[in-house]
Formats: C-alpha cells, structure tokens, sequence
C-alpha cells in the first residue's frame, strides 16, 4: 500500500512525499524497492545522512544527479540546478530526490529544500522530493517554522509495525523464499517472536535468524517456545 502510494505520487509528480516509521519497520527496503520500479523513468538522487552543512548538501545532490560541477556558493548551483532541471523535463524525465533519516535535518535545511522546489515549468513541478525518517520528523515538521514545508507535503505514510498474524506470515513467506516447503516454527514459537519483536521486522529476522541457528546446533528439525526464549 505505501508503495502503490509513493510511486502514484512520484509519477503524478505530487512534488514533496514522506514516509515515516520506526527503526527497523522497513522503510530502506521499501525505498529500494521503490527505486528498483521507477528506475528507468526517473533521474534519481538520493542523499542517506542530509546532517550536512548547506554548500555540502548541495554537492552531494549535483554528484548523485550527475552534474558533474563542484559548488563553491549558493547562488552557482541554483543556476546551474535550474538549468538540469529544465534540461531533464525536456528529455521528459522525472527527477526525484530521496532524503533518507530526515528526521536529522536542520531547520535551515529543511527550509532550502523546500525551496528547491519551486523551480517549475508551465506550472509542472520539476522535482518531486521524498522525506524518509523516523516519526520524530512529523513532529519537527509541526512547529510553527516548518508549517511551509509541512504544508506542501502531498503524501504522508506512516509504516506500522506488523500485527501477530502479519508477524506470522511474513515468517511464513521468509522461510518460502529459502526453500522450505514445511512449518519450521512452531505457533506458540511465532506468538513469542512476535512478543520479543512487538511486529518490527528487522527484530524479527534476527530473532530468527539466531534461533535457526540453535536449532541447527542441536540438531533440531523445528524451532519451538523453548529456543525462541533462550
């Protein structure tokens, strides 16, 4: 669902998107998934820690586009930016920014990027920017400073941890995908990974992970309550 969400609104160039959620609920593998469907029509950048002092950001963004120029002021890369964004909707390519850990931009930053957006074409926005980062980023995005930016913001989802019968089948689907073609653990194991875990898929596979491990030590052919505990 969030992915069908953020590629409508990339592609329908909705101009700014965010996705939040917790550390570990899959918000890089959701990206990577993303980046993978839209490759061939999109110019992609995509900044992984914007904690960057301005002239740095705006750098790092003309690498990842490919713009091959190094910035000494402000007011040359905006020139310059203009002038690549004009040049790829001519080419009728849509150019996406990704900020990834968002919740570490400054409010300095945060205001610049919003103005990044304002470059546009008989009324089309040029650049569609997509936040990801953990929910303390809707809260930044909730003061009084950066009601501009919190305004333009299109698409906003939320990633929710996974319930106890989604936890049980993404197990399920994991262990499809290597191969098995039975039941490994068992259901009272399943409810205590959810437990440990609380839904967060990253947990989840390292509970796993670990427990197949004993298991295998032990010569076991199925995981169940006691491996999970200990």
């Amino acid at each position: 669902e969030a992915l069908a969400t953020l590629k409508f609104g990339i592609l329908d160039n909705k101009g700014f998107l965010l996705i939040t959620g917790e550390i570990g609920t899959g918000k890089t593998t959701l990206i990577k998934s993303l980046v993978k469907k839209i490759d061939a029509e999109v110019t992609l950048a995509v900044i992984p820690d914007p904690g960057l002092q301005l002239i740095d950001f705006y750098n790092i963004l003309a690498y990842e586009f490919g713009m091959d120029w190094r910035f000494e002021n402000k007011e040359d890369f905006l020139i310059y930016f203009k002038k690549f964004l004009l040049e790829q909707n001519a080419q009728k390519k849509k150019v996406l920014l990704i900020v990834d850990e968002a919740q570490r931009l400054n409010h300095d930053l945060m205001d610049e990027i919003r103005v990044l957006s304002n470059v546009e074409f008989d009324e089309k926005k040029l650049i569609n920017i997509f936040f990801v980062g953990q929910s303390e980023f809707n809260r930044m995005l909730s003061e009084d400073r950066n009601r501009p930016l919190e305004q333009r913001i299109t698409y906003n989802y939320h990633l929710e941890p996974l319930t106890e019968q989604e936890t049980a089948d993404f197990i399920a689907h994991r262990l499809k995908i290597a191969g098995a073609n039975r039941d490994i653990f068992s259901t009272e194991a399943i409810r205590e990974i959810y437990c440990f875990s609380q839904g967060v898929p990253r947990l989840i596979n390292i509970i796993c992970d670990h427990s197949l491990v004993t298991g295998y030590s032990a010569n076991l052919t199925s995981i169940d309550l006691a491996i999970i505990e200990e």
